[in-house]
Parts: structure tokens; sequence; C-alpha cells
């Protein structure tokens, strides 16, 4: 099971960081991806960390503004959004892959927590 918070209203060029934390299994064993979706634009890969702790993959878009880490203790990954554009407003899913690897495609998650809005707005 994953829980997703963080999200809220915030300026452009302001941060935020989303939590995800992983419940009845480890990130020993799962790569964790960070997806958003809008109305108009379909589910965009934002970035993953795979379970042996490399960052698999981050989208062009957010390159330089965001990265994802991860807490093995409380068994949580983060996304640190940096400098957010109104571009950036989305509701954001963190999602778990058992095999592990990282992947940009979403079909590669069976396990999606609920998602949390973020948006960027003056």
């Amino acid at each position: 099971q994953l829980q997703a918070s963080g999200g809220g209203l915030v300026q452009p060029g302001g941060s935020l960081r989303l939590s995800c934390a992983l419940s009845g299994s480890t990130l020993d064993w799962n790569a964790i991806g960070w997806f958003r979706h809008t109305s108009e634009k379909e589910r965009e890969g934002v970035s993953a960390l795979s379970s042996d702790g490399r960052n698999h993959f981050t989208a062009d878009s957010v390159k330089g503004r965001f990265t994802i880490s991860r807490d093995m203790a409380k068994n949580t990954v983060y996304l640190q959004m940096n400098s957010l554009k109104p571009e950036d407003t989305a509701v954001y899913y963190c999602a778990a892959d058992p095999t592990g690897y990282g992947s940009s495609w979403s079909g590669q998650y069976p396990i999606w927590g609920q998602g949390t809005l973020v948006t960027v707005s003056s």
C-alpha cells in the first residue's frame, strides 16, 4: 500500500516536497515511481528510483528542478520539487514496481497510491 502526501498550493518559483510511504513491503524490493496527470495531458512519468537506489529516470521537463530520494528507515520515497512552474500543476501519484527496475512506463507499476494535488499559481 502506498500513501502519497505533501501536495498543496505554491507560487511559481516555490518548492514542495512530496512523500510516498510504502507499507506491507520494503523499498529493498520495490522501485517507486512518481507520475503526474492533468485533464489536458496523459499521465506523465516524472521520476523513478529503483530498488537498488539508482535513479533510473527523470523526465526532461523536470531535470535540474526535481530530485527523487528515499529514507530506508522510514520506507518512504520523496520528490523534492524546486523552481515550480504553472505547468507543473497536476495530480501527482506514486506507484510501486515489485520487479525493482524503475521504469518511466506506468504500466510497469501494479500498485498505486492515491494522488496528491499540486497547484502552482500566483
